[in-house]
């Protein structure tokens, strides 16, 4: 059994009880939400869900011993331009679909940057003005739950020195990193040796996917630049004991973004554990 290992399982299957036979089969017992189908119902974001299609979605989970470790949410992937209002309102549902699936983590991430000269100069005030809000609606409402920000391609936290900034600008207990190694390969970034050491404080989640930066291929860990094994075994001599979700990414022949299936998220997993057991992990 990996206790500490999650996944993001609509890469795996369409329909939710088909992904849980594959966790379950995997012995990954903990499930990251992003998009959900329900047996007889269309495919849709987690937080697009109303309260009673999520405590079934939680419930079908439960009943094959599966916990859910993270609400991955889209909030914050939009324009810096567009309407706050009304991505604060998803934003809530998020935090009440955390509430329902008795989840402590959310995912975030910090807004799209438009394509002009300058623009994280520019729009770095209200991006810290936007992840305050969050931070704090949070807060006040859930307590418990800890917002974490991945690193993306194109948004302001796209860099380890930008994801630092937001963190430490912002300054809530409750908005730390979800560090995503294959994201920062493709931003041209050496995850451990360059996003770590500025990161490590503030790492509350890990996602587990690899990338190599000369042609931007997503591979299995520990077969691209990602550095995942001196990631895991700094987070094992670090103490870290949090989740590594896996978002696998794969498709034919690992070549480019695309549903990854059963026979391929088993690739990915066999290659997280071997990662885990060789770090001391497991």
């Amino acid at each position: 059994m990996y206790p500490k290992i999650a996944a993001i399982a609509d890469e795996i299957a369409p329909l939710l009880r088909d992904e849980l036979d594959v966790l379950v089969r995997e012995q990954i017992m903990n499930i990251e939400l992003r998009q959900v189908q329900l047996d007889g119902k269309p495919q849709r974001v987690i937080i697009d869900h109303d309260d009673e299609e999520i405590r079934q979605i939680y419930a079908a989970c439960r009943a094959r011993g599966i916990a859910v470790s993270c609400i991955a949410s889209p909030i914050g992937k939009v324009q810096i331009t567009d309407d706050f209002e009304a991505h604060l309102a998803r934003f809530k549902r998020a935090l009440r679909a955390a509430e329902l699936c008795e989840c402590r983590y959310v995912r975030i991430f910090s807004f799209y940057l438009p394509p002009e000269p300058d623009a994280r100069r520019t729009y770095r005030d209200e991006v810290m003005r936007r992840m305050r809000v969050l931070a704090e609606t949070a807060r006040r409402s859930h307590p418990d739950i800890m917002l974490v920000h991945e690193n993306e391609a194109d948004i302001y936290g796209e860099l380890p020195e930008h994801c630092l900034d937001i963190i430490e600008s912002v300054g809530a207990p409750n908005l730390r990193v979800n560090f995503d190694p294959a994201n920062f390969v493709l931003a041209g970034v050496r995850p451990f040796t360059q996003g770590y050491p500025l990161l490590r404080p503030y790492i509350e989640y890990v996602h587990i996917k690899d990338a190599r930066m000369r042609d931007h291929t997503i591979t299995p860990a520990g077969e691209g630049d990602g550095e995942i094994p001196e990631l895991l075994r700094a987070l094992k001599a670090d103490g870290y004991q949090g989740y590594f979700s896996l978002e696998p990414h794969l498709a034919e022949a690992h070549r480019s973004y695309g549903v990854t299936g059963p026979a391929l998220f088993k690739v990915a997993a066999d290659a997280l554990k071997r990662e885990l057991e060789k770090a001391g992990y497991v």
